[in-house]
């Protein structure tokens, strides 16, 4: 009997092992599309009671899929120009520097830090430019698991309450009720900080004479659809922005802008006020958000901005109910 138990044992163990190392790169994806599922779920209702399940999925996917391929388009433009034009401002410092005459040996120094850096650094812009296929994958699986996701929405939400043990599961809820409070809080704060973003973006454009009005309401609108891209967020629009004016010789305007936008769209207010937003839904102290915040993203990349927070406020919530316990 012991091993019979032991084989099985070792074959699920196995199993859960290949399981995991199958799907551990798809996490980010997935996790994504969980959280634009669960934010879209109330419309998602709302068409399914027109439409039937599939046929609400099928549109939401097809909004989805435009939008993703504008911001994929417009992050590689961007993105890259900034990037080049990055690569070619170092690249031309540090051929000036080497053309001082520096004394105590220090031009020999340049120069070979040149002669090392130089290839490192071509070596890591490249990197960026062979990422972009990764990225390409793990947006058709983002896009898959949305429709797969919005489509078993019904079905996922049943398993989710069968699965809750029934001997604590008056606390099973409450922990879920939490968890929904911040996730519902989180989006909210996301969605209103972003569209001040864009507002803010647009206004930065017109003050500092980056662009025309036209212009500037497209950057604004960039800059929300960036927001809701982790990692990215709308600092990519203010940069592309101070470059222009860069390479256009406007250096005191260029700096103003980056300021502006460093105080105003990001990241300041990601970490200023998006806490409070959050904390006033989620009824959970600011300190709290933050440190969830910072230390989600800390241990689990992007996905610990939404992961740190909800967790934080599931111990209050096991907190408060030990307290219950022994009184």
């Amino acid at each position: 009997m012991k091993v019979e138990f032991l084989v099985w044992g070792g074959i699920v163990i196995t199993i859960l092992y290949l399981a995991w190392n199958t799907v551990s790169q798809l996490l980010s994806p997935i996790f994504f599309a969980a959280i634009l599922t669960y934010a879209v779920y109330p419309i998602h209702k709302r068409l399914s009671n027109k439409l039937n399940a599939k046929k609400s999925a099928l549109v939401l996917t097809t909004l989805l899929i435009l939008i993703a391929t504008g911001i994929t388009v417009e992050l590689i433009l961007i993105f890259k120009t900034v990037l080049m034009s990055f690569y070619e401002d170092v690249i031309a410092f540090m051929s000036w520097s080497q053309t001082l005459t520096l004394p105590f040996g220090l031009t020999d120094v340049i120069q070979k830090f040149y002669a090392q850096f130089t290839p490192k650094f071509s070596e890591y812009i490249l990197s960026y430019t062979f990422s972009i296929p990764k990225y390409l994958l793990q947006l058709v699986i983002f896009v898959v698991m949305f429709y797969y996701l919005l489509v078993n929405s019904e079905a996922i939400k049943k398993q989710i309450f069968l699965l809750l043990p029934r001997e604590n599961k008056e606390l099973a809820e409450k922990l879920l009720k939490r968890a929904d409070l911040t996730l519902q809080a989180l989006i909210r704060a996301w969605l209103l900080l972003n569209i001040a973003k864009g507002i803010l973006m647009t206004i930065g454009f017109i003050i500092f004479r980056v662009s025309d009005f036209p212009t500037a309401i497209i950057a604004g609108f960039l800059t929300i659809l960036f927001s809701f891209v982790p990692l990215f967020e709308g600092w990519m629009i203010w940069l592309a922005g101070a470059v222009y004016l860069l390479k256009g010789g406007n250096i005191l305007t260029a700096v103003l802008l980056a300021v502006y936008g460093f105080i105003f769209v990001s990241p300041v207010p990601d970490f200023t006020i998006r806490p409070k937003l959050v904390a006033k839904g989620a009824q959970l102290d600011e300190v709290m958000v933050l440190l969830g915040m910072i230390g989600g993203a800390w241990s689990f990349g992007v996905k610990g901005l939404i992961i740190g927070p909800i967790v934080l406020n599931l111990v209050v919530a096991l907190l408060k109910e030990w307290r219950k316990v022994t009184k």
